[in-house]
């Protein structure tokens, strides 16, 4: 057990807790830092609108999971965003009341969560609700007819909860200086910056010498995302088809099937893969492709880790973590392959050193979030003793 877990776990006084999270299906970047924070506070139950058993890591799988009244309808839905509207409602249903701190994960409701009085409620926020700010159109583009007027009437409501629940928090943690300026824009709070937890001693570079040459010997880009809309994937698939190259991408989600009737024969679709696989695929691929805007970035951390550099939108999250033509190439036009095209080419002509490259992913390890946090969660707890 890491130093600052101990410590948190071995407070004779520590503080009665609660993880709040919006959904588990997966695990995706959220998931990482949910179950890095449920590290710190191994007596926490998780509170999460539904969860798919069996889609999480063993150690998530095994804690204490206490789901909403959406379990059962989530489970027969076949897209589970067709409930948003019913989620304030069922979030607000837990009784958190018997808990001194309540730790929410959150990129939806989970920060509307309502925390006993006297308690504290600290938000790990990856983002304010997409759906109904700056992504509304990407998730919703349909905005004609009757049902897009019913369903623009629920999504104003959800968004006017949103913002007066946001004083429900009493303390914000971003997970970038994007999200930060955001939650400061639509909230009016201010946060503190914790990157997440990277695994960046498992992603290292194969053992190829300082450098490395480019073109790669393995003439491909890399994906690896979930297949949502504002993930932008589509712009990747026009610039490798323009700049001749073959892509793979990594991951699964709404978009997949669209994606696929249009992608040429040298795009090829994996899914997700278990970790010594996408490691190796860091490796061996020419560039990552970020080609979205990320509220931080994950996986460019990790193709950093494992040598690889990062061709990505110079917007958001990777602006924290990718310096120009050090680390990867930023560019410009968030909707245009041909800027996309001419920034793989520029990274294909440039040569990355490897210690540059891990060097700047070190700085986002996993020791250093749990660090972090557990010092959030023990001036918490010192809080609670000094008003009691």
């Amino acid at each position: 057990m890491p130093e600052s877990t101990r410590e948190v776990a071995a407070d004779a006084q520590a503080p009665r807790a609660a993880l709040v999270h919006d959904w588990l299906t997966g695990m995706r970047g959220g998931e990482k830092v949910l179950q890095a924070c449920a590290e710190l506070l191994p007596e926490a139950p998780i509170y999460t609108l539904f969860h798919v058993p069996g889609s999480l890591d063993p150690a998530l799988e095994e804690r204490e999971i206490r789901t909403s009244y959406l379990q059962y309808p989530a489970r027969w839905s076949p897209n589970y965003r067709y409930l948003l509207p019913l989620y304030p409602r069922a979030l607000e249903s837990f009784d958190l009341s018997q808990y001194d701190l309540v730790v929410s994960t959150s990129h939806c409701v989970a920060k509307g969560a309502i925390r006993g009085q006297g308690a504290t409620h600290i938000c790990y926020c990856h983002t304010p609700m997409r759906y109904v700010w700056d992504q509304q159109q990407a998730y919703f583009p349909n905005n004609r007819g009757p049902v897009a007027a019913i369903r623009n009437r629920l999504l104003d409501r959800l968004r006017r909860w949103d913002l007066a629940t946001a004083s429900r928090v009493d303390q914000y943690v971003a997970n970038s200086t994007f999200v930060a300026d955001r939650i400061h824009r639509l909230y009016h709070r201010d946060s503190i910056v914790v990157h997440p937890p990277v695994e960046v001693d498992f992603f290292r570079p194969a053992d190829r010498g300082a450098e490395r040459a480019a073109p790669n010997t393995e003439n491909f880009a890399l994906v690896v995302s979930a297949l949502a809309p504002y993930k932008r994937i589509d712009v990747a698939i026009e610039a490798c088809a323009r700049a001749a190259l073959a892509l793979k991408i990594v991951g699964t989600g709404p978009e997949r099937e669209r994606l696929l009737r249009f992608a040429g024969e040298r795009v090829e679709f994996l899914e997700w893969l278990d970790p010594d696989q996408l490691r190796d695929l860091y490796r061996r691929a020419i560039c990552l492709l970020q080609p979205g805007i990320e509220d931080f970035g994950i996986t460019a951390v990790e193709a950093l880790a494992s040598g690889c550099p990062v061709v990505a939108l110079g917007l958001g999250g990777v602006l924290d973590i990718v310096q120009p033509e050090r680390h990867g190439v930023l560019y410009e036009g968030e909707a245009d392959s041909e800027a996309l095209r001419a920034a793989i080419d520029k990274c294909r002509e440039l040569r990355f050193n490897f210690p540059d490259l891990r060097e700047r992913a070190t700085r986002f390890s996993a020791q250093r979030f749990r660090d972090q946090m557990s010092t959030l969660f023990l001036e918490a707890n010192h809080r609670q003793k000094e008003s009691s």
